[in-house]
């Protein structure tokens, strides 16, 4: 199988967007703010959006399954107070759901949590546990920054955020560590404030002994891992001079890295210096990048032809990068698979 780990509903119905623009409208008019049950979208409408978009695309790339979440920029976690932010991704979180249901064999859903800026993180615990129980939701997205772009939270490795790695550890889910839309105009949202998320999360991890606390922990760090493998001898020179394990001891039994990498030397250097057991497919398609490269003529954000003219990679590393590792990280994906006869 070719299984994507990083995509987002990025083509939904536009109804979701005018609701969503109704709920901010109404910060500044409490006598406005729209009901859940405003919102309708039917099925044929969940339907024409994913054929017509990502699953098209999956067909004409060759893969077969995606691991889908709400879209990261429309999270905004800084709008609004916690209640704002708990309608939203309940709201979001169920479109995923019945994208799930309808598209059973192409889509395994992740889900954005009701994050908030200052609001602590048990806050959360309820949505995620109603995704995994209700919803069979195979991980989270956790955005390490929900001040947008403004790094207003304790790091990642504080206890602040404890109560849901607990939760992820009970469940044996991972997060995907991904920030939301940046309102900050220092940093261009998916141009630099993601990348620069990936890296800073890296490093908060590095800092840290929040493996030891919870050593079957997982995070996948997307984009290819920001600047981290770019920069790998940076890190481990840190780390040495920091007296700590090296990294492969230290953070990579928990921490892996997806391919939204989108040019042949990007992926080279990710496969060479990344081992290949912490490395995920995954397109982040109709995302951030959708053009065409004029320099290949097919579209940035086609990443399995990367990984195809990787010549360096032997069958089994292919394999481990676009299924094995993906169900070992994601292993409530697995048992769903395997429950298919998968």
């Amino acid at each position: 199988m070719i299984i994507d780990c990083h995509g987002h509903y990025t083509t939904a119905p536009k109804a979701l967007e005018d609701w969503r623009n109704r709920q901010v409208a109404s910060l500044s008019d409490s006598s406005q703010v729209p009901r859940p049950s405003d919102l309708s979208i039917g099925d044929d409408d969940l339907r024409e959006s994913i054929e017509q978009n990502q699953l098209k695309k999956m067909r004409e790339r060759g893969s077969d399954l995606t691991i889908f979440s709400p879209r990261a920029s429309f999270m905004a976690h800084h709008i609004g107070d916690f209640s704002t932010s708990a309608t939203w991704a309940a709201i979001c979180n169920e479109l995923i759901h019945r994208v799930t249901r309808l598209f059973p064999d192409n889509f395994a859903g992740v889900a954005m949590l009701p994050q908030s800026p200052g609001v602590r993180p048990e806050t959360c615990v309820a949505e995620l546990e109603r995704c995994v129980k209700e919803y069979g939701f195979v991980g989270i997205n956790l955005n390490p920054d929900p001040s947008g772009g403004h790094w207003k939270e304790p790091p990642l490795s504080d206890r602040w955020w404890y109560p849901v790695y607990e939760k992820m550890v009970e469940y044996d889910i991972p997060a995907m560590v991904h920030v939301s839309t940046s309102c900050n105009a220092c940093f261009h949202t998916t141009g630099a404030h993601y990348l620069n998320a990936d890296t800073t999360a890296f490093m908060q991890c590095l800092t840290s002994n929040l493996f030891k606390d919870f050593p079957t922990l997982r995070f996948i760090i997307p984009h290819g891992g920001g600047a981290v493998p770019y920069h790998w001898g940076r890190f481990r020179g840190l780390a040495q001079d920091m007296k700590l394990p090296p990294l492969e001891e230290h953070l990579l039994k928990n921490i892996f890295f997806d391919t939204c990498v989108y040019h042949q030397p990007g992926i080279d250097l990710l496969l060479k210096v990344i081992p290949d057991d912490n490395i995920l497919f995954a397109s982040e398609m109709i995302g951030a990048v959708r053009g065409i490269d004029p320099y290949t003529g097919h579209p940035f954000d086609d990443t399995r032809r990367y990984i195809d003219a990787a010549a360096q990679l032997s069958l089994e590393q292919r394999h481990k990068i676009f299924e094995s590792n993906a169900r070992r990280v994601f292993p409530r994906l697995d048992a769903q698979l395997q429950a298919a006869g998968r």
